[in-house]
């Protein structure tokens, strides 16, 4: 997790930087229920994107060794998304994990959508990628 800490201070540093939006897409074995269940509540995205992770309220705190990060859920719909806010960065920051089924194949893909700053873009694709590489470890994917 160290690169995802490094990123996190990257970004702090560099809130007036232009943002830009990076869409990623993963196929995934698994149902779209068992795909939102590993995206959605604490204990599936402590399986795979932090260390620990509690939530009050709308409110998720994402632990990665000393450090934790904390994140308001905006939208949330069973199944198709869930997007969060980070709340310590500025406006903004925010990514979102949409499901997406082809009804033809029945093939799932995971589409996560992270906005960052520019000079941040090359760091945070390896960071998903690395990360959604151990969900599919969690589901068996």
């Amino acid at each position: 997790m160290q690169l995802y800490n490094r990123i996190i201070i990257n970004l702090r540093k560099k809130a007036a930087l232009r943002m830009k939006e990076i869409k990623l897409e993963f196929f995934l074995k698994t149902s779209p229920s068992v795909l939102f269940s590993r995206i959605s509540n604490p204990s599936g995205l402590a399986e795979w994107f932090a260390d620990n992770v509690k939530i009050e309220g709308k409110i998720f705190t994402f632990y990665w060794g000393d450090s934790e990060q904390k994140a308001e859920i905006l939208t949330m719909i069973p199944n198709e998304t869930i997007s969060f806010r980070w709340l310590d960065m500025g406006a903004g920051y925010e990514f979102r994990f949409d499901i997406v089924k082809d009804e033809l194949t029945s093939d799932v893909a995971l589409v996560v959508t992270d906005n960052v700053d520019d000079d941040d873009a090359d760091d945070t694709r390896i960071l998903w990628s690395s990360q959604v590489s151990k969900l599919r470890q969690a589901i068996g994917s």
